[in-house]
């Protein structure tokens, strides 16, 4: 794929070791006490409404269309205190029982760090809710996590995330926690983890702590989005980097069931701004993006070919679900689900 801007390369340097550390022990401690619940039925009391081809401005100039898209609603269209950013769906997960998708979101204020939420969403309801991801602590407590969730993807009960710094950061999501189970009220929206006999996560009803970590093993790779290739006879695990020149970004696969190590191929990106890849078969889709007032592309790697496809103002990370390519997008009142035809 070289003459196309995806050129193999050495795979060592994106190898990942697993530093579970205390992280387990922390989020079975919560568990224990909290109680767990799943992404049923925490979409079964979802609490906010997706408007069905809303906040049309992210698409901007984009011709056609997008066949669907989903927007959300105007307290987080408003909100500059958080942008989406990754994305993932339950065919990805192939353990959730009903369609979701997953979006992750991070937290941009300088002081009073409130770390980063995934939204639920049901294309079917059109409802969605937040869950804060945390970090539990051997005491019973936890804390807010701030790094930028570029993407996430889920495989079964797990949940990855893209932490740029480190590798892959883990969620359970078997270990939804509902703290309405071990109290009465939300506790107090300006406070975080346990205090007293109170659990507090900044008003939100739903946490998810973190169980693993992946680590990048030589310093230097930075890990921005993550998928899932579903299309072979082994699923496999993408990430990559976001750079704003190129060359230097890149995108590794890792076989399914997830054991670290070197990715199975490596591949570095000609391509400056991709925010979120994904592969099937012999075919990549990259997303790339520009500015918020200007439409991003999709980029179609097919073997020897690169297609250049229209795409809204903004798009991040990629997903498949229904047969459909979708993405996110994260600017101000610019904040929808999209999909369209691989």
């Amino acid at each position: 794929m070289a003459a196309t801007g995806m050129v193999p390369t050495d795979k060592a340097p994106y190898a990942l070791r697993q530093e579970t550390g205390d992280l387990a022990e922390g989020a079975a401690k919560l568990a224990g006490e909290i109680g767990a619940t799943g992404v049923e039925a925490l979409l079964a009391s979802a609490n906010r409404n997706l408007r069905s081809k809303g906040a049309a401005g992210a698409l901007g100039s984009m011709k056609p269309k997008p066949s669907e898209w989903y927007a959300f609603d105007d307290r987080d269209q408003d909100t500059t205190d958080w942008y989406p950013q990754g994305l993932t769906c339950g065919e990805d997960s192939g353990s959730i029982g009903v369609p979701v998708f997953m979006v992750s979101w991070y937290f941009k204020p300088g002081a009073g760090e409130r770390g980063i939420r995934v939204s639920f969403a049901s294309p079917k309801s059109l409802k969605y809710q937040h869950a804060l991801l945390v970090e539990a602590k051997p005491d019973g407590s936890y804390g807010p996590i701030n790094i930028h969730a570029g993407g996430i993807a889920a495989y079964g009960d797990l949940l990855y995330v893209a932490d740029t710094e480190k590798g892959l950061r883990v969620f359970d999501l078997g270990n939804l926690l509902d703290l309405r189970t071990a109290q009465n009220d939300l506790g107090d929206a300006k406070r975080i983890g346990r205090h007293g006999r109170k659990f507090h996560a900044f008003g939100y009803r739903y946490v998810v702590p973190q169980t693993d970590l992946w680590r990048v093993v030589q310093a230097g790779p930075h890990f921005s989005f993550v998928s899932i290739d579903r299309s072979g006879g082994t699923p496999q695990l993408i990430t990559g980097e976001y750079r704003e020149k190129s060359p230097g970004g890149w995108v590794g696969r890792w076989d399914l069931p997830f054991a670290g190590g070197e990715p199975s191929d490596a591949f570095v990106l000609g391509h400056p701004k991709i925010q979120g890849a994904v592969s099937r078969g012999g075919t990549w889709y990259l997303s790339q993006a520009t500015d918020s007032t200007a439409n991003g592309k999709l980029l179609v790697h097919a073997g020897d070919t690169l297609q250049t496809r229209p795409f809204p103002i903004g798009p991040e990370d990629l997903t498949v679900q229904g047969g459909k390519l979708w993405s996110v997008t994260e600017f101000k009142d610019k904040r929808v689900i999209f999909g369209v035809a691989l």
